[in-house]
């Protein structure tokens, strides 16, 4: 009964999970984002999956299917958003739209680097996290056969 409740639980619980995860990158603790916080909540909510429904269930899910590709993805984005101020002439993390030039807003969130760069800090946090619980996972798995 109690694993059937963990089960449910589990469930019921990642998609509530990953949407926390994508508010606080969106606003962080105050108002600029937060992608390492949400990476790691977003990566806590597969986690669950796998310690409650073993490695064949979880396995299904696509961020465990891609999680090298979801870390690559968010590496390149955070280096790309990094250093191409530098092919610019300027110093690196320049921001853009810099100061007192007006930003693209959706709602009252704003497009700038910094939001690409904590989009990127996410995806390589969750990638990363979930890559190797999976790794842990399959070796665990490997040591019990």
């Amino acid at each position: 009964m109690n694993n059937d409740m963990a089960r449910q639980a589990a469930r019921l619980l990642l998609l509530p999970t990953w949407m926390v995860a994508f508010a606080i990158l969106i606003k962080g603790y105050s108002d600029s984002g937060d992608g390492f916080s949400g990476g790691v909540i977003a990566a806590l909510g597969v986690i669950m999956q796998y310690v409650t429904f073993g490695t064949a269930v979880a396995e299904k899910l696509r961020p465990v299917r891609y999680a090298r590709q979801i870390a690559l993805t968010g590496l390149l984005l955070a280096l790309a958003t990094a250093f191409t101020p530098v092919l610019r002439g300027q110093s690196i993390m320049t921001h853009f739209p810099g100061p007192n030039e007006h930003a693209t807003h959706i709602g009252s969130l704003e497009l700038t680097t910094p939001f690409l760069f904590d989009i990127g800090v996410f995806l390589l946090v969750m990638g990363v996290c979930v890559g190797v619980f999976d790794l842990l996972a399959h070796a665990t798995r490997r040591d019990r056969s």
